[in-house]
């Protein structure tokens, strides 16, 4: 195992930011930045024993610095969305930007995906990545020191460990935005690959997509991925729940009892690429880029509707707002602490996983 460091770019404002290079010995590489902690390149070995970068990215730094669609970014301080765009601390309204309609998706800018954060090698398959929120950081309260670090093992696991703690009640609420295609950058669609998502239940949203505050069973609806199925069997049915979002993007309901453990899976039949999702969050948003026209890919790429999938990990949408959610909300100087993980492997099944 090591790890490489080397320069990446500058930015507009003449930061220097550096790329951080996670090898391991099945050759299984992570590219990081300490722009955004962005996961800028995930190369896996397939069945035939070749590499693919299976998460979309930009050519360079330019590209993040814009980033619409958060590809590769922590989101923080609280992901996904909040109805209404305020948030209620201990007894007090706070209220964010309404940057979607009336709500306010991912927090605000500055985003955390376009920060330079501080970057400690913490050992030889271990990298650190830190940043200070200053009290009033885009709406919240508190001064909050963040840090998030990537662990790559020889069994070809990126586990990704989340801590925040603030000098006031705050929101801490965070993930990593990664759009996944288990087929590589030369791939179009998402669609063929298969997805299994071990929940029972997922949280219902308005036409505008803030949760409503019902927790409905997956049972009879396009939503059940307990038995693994195709990510484009469904996907276009006539249904309500789907229409809304033009496709799947609703918060799942975890079985994990707060324990580190498998929530979802995808494999891609076409490359053998086996890709299981573990986390200790109560949820997980299961989002098939919808609304992805992303110029200025890899290698000149655009990336569009439906070409790639994000797993991301987290407390409830709008947990603010509804009692029943597992709140959101972290007392002053206690430390909030949440972990997720993507392991590789491969299979040679071609038509099942």
């Amino acid at each position: 195992m090591s790890i490489l460091v080397k320069d990446y770019g500058v930015t507009k404002d003449g930061q220097q930011v550096k790329q951080y290079i996670l090898e391991n010995a099945a050759g299984m590489k992570a590219v990081l930045l300490n722009y955004g902690a962005v996961i800028a390149e995930l190369h896996v070995p397939d069945r035939d024993g070749n590499l693919r970068d299976v998460v979309w990215g930009y050519e360079d730094l330019s590209g993040y610095e814009v980033n619409g669609p958060n590809l590769g970014a922590v989101i923080g301080r609280n992901a996904n969305r909040t109805g209404g765009a305020q948030v209620n601390i201990s007894g007090k309204i706070y209220p964010l930007e309404k940057n979607e309609g009336n709500n306010n998706l991912h927090s605000s800018e500055p985003a955390y995906g376009k920060r330079v954060w501080k970057a400690v090698i913490v050992n030889d398959n271990q990298v650190e990545f830190s940043l200070f929120s200053p009290d009033g950081d885009q709406g919240f309260p508190g001064n909050a020191e963040i840090k998030v670090s990537y662990t790559l093992s020889d069994d070809n696991e990126l586990t990704l460990s989340y801590t925040g703690k603030a000098d006031q009640d705050t929101v801490f609420n965070l993930t990593n935005h990664s759009y996944f295609n288990l087929d590589g950058q030369e791939s179009e669609s998402v669609l063929d690959q298969i997805v299994w998502i071990n929940a029972d239940a997922f949280t219902p949203t308005s036409a505008e997509l803030i949760p409503t505050g019902e927790i409905r069973s997956v049972e009879g609806t396009p939503l059940d991925f307990r038995t693994p199925t195709a990510i484009g069997a469904r996907i276009r049915e006539d249904d309500e729940t789907l229409k809304a979002g033009r496709g799947y993007d609703f918060n799942y309901v975890m079985k994990n009892d707060g324990a580190y453990a498998l929530c979802a899976y995808m494999v891609s039949p076409a490359s053998g690429i086996r890709m299981e999702v573990r986390t200790d969050t109560p949820g997980m948003q299961f989002y098939t880029s919808n609304f992805l026209e992303e110029k200025g890919g890899k290698n000149g790429r655009e990336y569009g509707i439906w070409s790639a999938a994000c797993f991301e990990a987290h407390y409830f949408p709008d947990a603010t707002h509804h009692e029943n959610f597992k709140s959101t909300v972290v007392k002053a100087g206690e430390l909030y602490h949440v972990k997720a993980g993507y392991k590789f492997s491969v299979t040679d099944e071609k038509k099942e996983a």
